[in-house]
């Protein structure tokens, strides 16, 4: 399920609120930001996955269920922890075969992202969702709330390894980066 209309554009750029286009803009900033108040240590064990300049061909991840895992990278204005994992998660990616509309779901958890990727470039994707919370049965629609509403991109970083990057998340970390391995 999607929390967008994509029915109506399968454009990004004309789907995306003004502050999440100007959090994709930002993407490389953030990252730079992030990586300064991060202690290299914390980096060491996946270079690849952590370094902004390495993204392969195809993007975009086939459908099929994922294990996916989240780094928060920087503390907004200082506060809080500058360097975190969340353990594995399950994860799912969804594509609806007649057309090019593909999601991004998070299965468990309190606060499960879902949303819509968009093709971009041959080494870039776009994801656009939202927040579903606690107990809540539906996702938010996207651009209802500014505080739900995320936004990021997708590169394949590996054979089969791919990594969601969210500039300026709303709360916490500067950069989220939540890598995608298929489950086994």
């Amino acid at each position: 399920m999607s929390p967008l209309d994509t029915d109506r554009d399968s454009d990004w750029r004309r789907v995306a609120t003004v502050a999440d286009r100007a959090r994709l803009r930002g993407w490389r900033g953030a990252w730079m930001a992030a990586l300064a108040q991060v202690d290299a240590k914390d980096l060491a064990a996946e270079p690849i996955l952590f370094d902004p300049d390495h993204a392969l061909a195809d993007a975009l991840p086939p459908a099929g269920s994922y294990q996916c895992r989240t780094f928060k990278l920087g503390a907004r204005g200082g506060i809080g922890p500058t360097y975190s994992a969340s353990a594995w998660f399950a994860c799912r990616i969804d594509s609806n075969g007649d057309t090019d509309v593909v999601s991004l779901v998070k299965v468990d958890g309190s606060q499960r992202p879902v949303g819509t990727v968009f093709v971009d470039t041959a080494s870039r994707a776009i994801f656009l969702g939202t927040m579903e919370l606690g107990d809540e049965k539906r996702p938010m629609r996207y651009g209802r709330d500014a505080n739900r509403d995320m936004a990021g991109l997708i590169e394949r970083i590996g054979t089969r390894r791919w990594r969601v990057v969210l500039p300026y998340p709303r709360f916490e970390s500067v950069l989220d980066v939540v890598e995608l391995i298929p489950a086994p």
